[in-house]
């Protein structure tokens, strides 16, 4: 009976127990935790610029046509930004970062509560890309919609095998 209490509690860190599935997962979470951080990076430092010259400026690097069609969208897009604006971006930004780092990371290292935790999370952004869809649908929304569904699903049934061996 002791032993069987002392395993309950003792956490599961080896990477190697974690599934597969939730291992992917985490990468996911990691690899955009990451990217948005960078993202919150460039807002913040683009917070007393030009933000149109920027964006001509990086159309310039990247060696695209400054007359294309869609460096005029990003562009009208960044016009409509101020200073406030840009600020909460890059908070939201930071936030949502953090959000899918501390996913990514407890679900590598095979933590229960992050597997309820990514449930929760991901869960509560699947209203809103409903109403996205509503609004225009689309293949890249559609696909993002069914992958956070398929990661819910996913979770739910490893968490419920994980209860059901215990």
């Amino acid at each position: 009976m002791t032993d069987l209490r002392r395993r309950r509690r003792e956490p599961r860190t080896d990477p190697t127990a974690t599934p597969r599935g939730v291992q992917v997962i985490a990468a996911f979470k990691l690899f955009k935790g990451l990217v948005l951080f960078a993202v919150g990076i460039g807002a913040v430092k683009l917070l007393h610029k030009d933000l149109a010259f920027e964006v001509v400026r990086w159309a310039d690097v990247l060696r695209v046509d400054p007359n294309n069609r869609y460096i005029h969208r990003v562009l009208e897009r960044f016009l409509t930004l101020d200073a406030r604006k840009l600020k909460e971006f890059s908070v939201g930004t930071f936030f949502y970062a953090a959000l899918s780092l501390t996913e990514g990371t407890g679900l590598l290292l095979g933590k229960r509560w992050a597997q309820y935790f990514t449930i929760i999370a991901t869960s509560s952004f699947v209203p809103l890309e409903i109403y996205e869809l509503t609004k225009r649908i689309s293949s890249p929304r559609l696909v993002v919609l069914l992958l956070n569904v398929a990661v819910v699903v996913y979770l739910v049934i490893e968490l419920r095998q994980n209860r059901k061996s215990r």
